[in-house]
């Protein structure tokens, strides 16, 4: 790069000063600063553009790799369910020596019992009943007119 020291920058600022003249000289420094930032903000964006696309060629190359190495995992599969295919038809040949019980024993259907309308909690009731939880909600009356001792007539 090009090395410009302070005595440069004063020598080129000490030219400009008596070639341009001290009116004009604050108007062709922000002209050159604004120049100088659209170059950079260039250079910058080709530096980044070649980088996505070297970037992007690293992502084709490991996506080549990904999809070859499921090709041959998809074919060792394959390979490997037309050995069990032909193992498990051997397995289960009917003209076996020994054939197998066809009969299975399938228990009756028992309906659960459960009323799948009734919200319940993930608290087991044995656990609530233990601790001494209430799994009732009763409103304050309620409770005090079920807990009022009886009168005796």
């Amino acid at each position: 790069m090009i090395d410009i020291g302070l005595s440069k920058m004063a020598l080129i600022g000490a030219v400009a000063l008596i070639v341009i003249g001290p009116e004009k000289l604050p108007r062709v420094a922000r002209t050159v600063g604004t120049l100088l930032g659209k170059a950079q903000r260039y250079v910058a964006d080709v530096k980044s553009e070649v980088n996505r696309s070297m970037e992007l060629d690293e992502l084709r190359k490991m996506k080549d790799t990904v999809e070859g190495a499921a090709r041959d995992v998809q074919q060792s599969i394959q390979t490997g369910a037309s050995e069990f295919e032909k193992d498990w038809a051997a397995a289960t040949d009917m003209t076996a020596a020994e054939p197998f019980e066809t009969s299975v024993v399938v228990p009756a259907y028992k309906h659960p019992g459960k009323n799948w309308r009734l919200k319940r909690g993930a608290t087991p009731q044995w656990y609530k009943s233990r601790s001494g939880v209430r799994t009732k909600a009763q409103s304050g009356a309620a409770r005090v007119a079920r807990y009022r001792p009886q009168k005796f007539h």
